[in-house]
């Protein structure tokens, strides 16, 4: 029987390397590209409906729906919020959240009480309502399975069965700034910070990579997907990125998984679990000639991964608050606005001005994140 997959985002980097793992994979036939969903890039998503010949579309904006139209007449072709949520809710078997910010919450919510199984790409997804996500999963009997690379790793190290599991730990490359000062931190422009030493990504979650929030993101994740508390999840500086991460048992073994960066990988162990196939990427690691260093995250001189540490462990709304802030005060960034210290202040200025709910509806983050975000763009650090 065919899985019928949906992908949201599909012209970005996650979504052209999940296209490229499907036509690459060793039995592409058990797999049918069911929906494609871009915001508007059709220079990337015309050729990419012309290929794979999915059976609906979605795009964010009328214009571009009305182009498509004219350029597919027999084509289901949905657009907005609306189109989001009917493709990803659908009759599809897997939904992969490729796009980056909140767009993907609605689309995840209705797939997964359609019975709908989440390809998680989408960082926003679990820090916004990690809670409501995770407990409706589990009502309807839906599997979450991660595609980051690190939280596939831990899935991958740990069999998916954390009973004895004592520690939860997180590797990050350190990013671009890793051998820099504070000072050389917060004098350096966009350009410099997207010159990421290891990884290929989009340039919203390369910035995050560049101040640690990332990896602060990467852990409230974590702690929703794998049930763990915060004082459990370690982060651990690993320049080469070999190391994806790891688990430690509670009888000191630890257990990790490695391979060359490269997001084909998780992206194929998300869409085949829990079967494995050869692909793209098979058989392309060597053990020699590599040196495998590690160190202390520097709080100091990387502050957003405490922020995300804090926000994490006070619950609520924080985290959507934390995320909010980010998202608008890297755009700042990316358009040369504020220094990275500037998105540092940002975030911190939006926490300590938030009241807290403790147990947060879909409608209060929404609306928290709505206000959060105006907030944050008149905010002048």
């Amino acid at each position: 029987m065919q899985k019928r997959v949906t992908i949201l985002g599909s012209t970005g980097s996650i979504g052209t390397q999940a296209l490229e793992v499907l036509e690459n994979i060793e039995n592409k036939e058990d797999f049918i590209i069911e929906a494609l969903a871009c915001n508007s890039n059709l220079d990337k998503f015309i050729p990419q409906i012309k290929k794979f010949r999915p059976k609906r579309v979605s795009v964010s904006d009328f214009e571009s729906y009305k182009k498509l139209k004219n350029e597919f007449k027999n084509l289901e072709i949905l657009f907005g919020e609306e189109g989001l949520v009917e493709i990803a809710s659908k009759d599809t078997d897997i939904l992969l959240t490729a796009t980056t910010g909140k767009v993907a919450l609605k689309p995840t919510v209705e797939a997964i009480k359609n019975k709908v199984d989440i390809a998680l790409a989408n960082k926003e997804t679990l820090v916004m309502a990690g809670d409501i996500i995770t407990n409706l999963a589990n009502k309807n009997n839906i599997k979450i399975i991660p595609v980051d690379s690190e939280h596939s790793a831990i899935m991958q190290a740990s069999n998916n069965d954390f009973e004895y599991v004592n520690y939860i730990i997180i590797t990050a490359s350190g990013g671009p700034f890793l051998n820099k000062t504070k000072e050389e931190i917060n004098r350096a422009n966009a350009n410099e910070a997207l010159k990421h030493p290891n990884w290929h990504m989009g340039k919203k979650i390369t910035i995050d990579s560049s101040t640690l929030m990332n990896k602060g993101l990467e852990v409230i994740e974590a702690h929703h997907l794998f049930n763990m508390p915060y004082e459990k999840i370690k982060v651990v500086i690993h320049p080469e990125s070999i190391v994806h991460s790891a688990v430690e048992f509670i009888d000191g073994s630890i257990i990790a998984q490695m391979g060359n960066p490269s997001m084909h990988i998780p992206i194929q162990y998300a869409l085949t679990y829990p079967k494995r196939q050869k692909g793209i990427k098979t058989n392309n690691f060597s053990f020699f000639d590599k040196t495998l260093t590690f160190k202390t995250p520097d709080y100091d001189k990387f502050p957003a991964l405490n922020l995300a540490y804090n926000a994490g462990k006070e619950g609520g709304i924080y985290p959507c608050v934390l995320n909010a802030a980010n998202e608008v005060a890297v755009k700042k960034f990316l358009e040369g606005k504020i220094n990275i210290e500037g998105i540092i202040k940002t975030v911190e200025y939006a926490l300590d001005n938030a009241p807290n709910i403790k147990n947060p509806s879909l409608n209060d983050i929404f609306n928290v994140d709505i206000e959060t975000r105006k907030k944050s763009l008149e905010f002048k650090p």
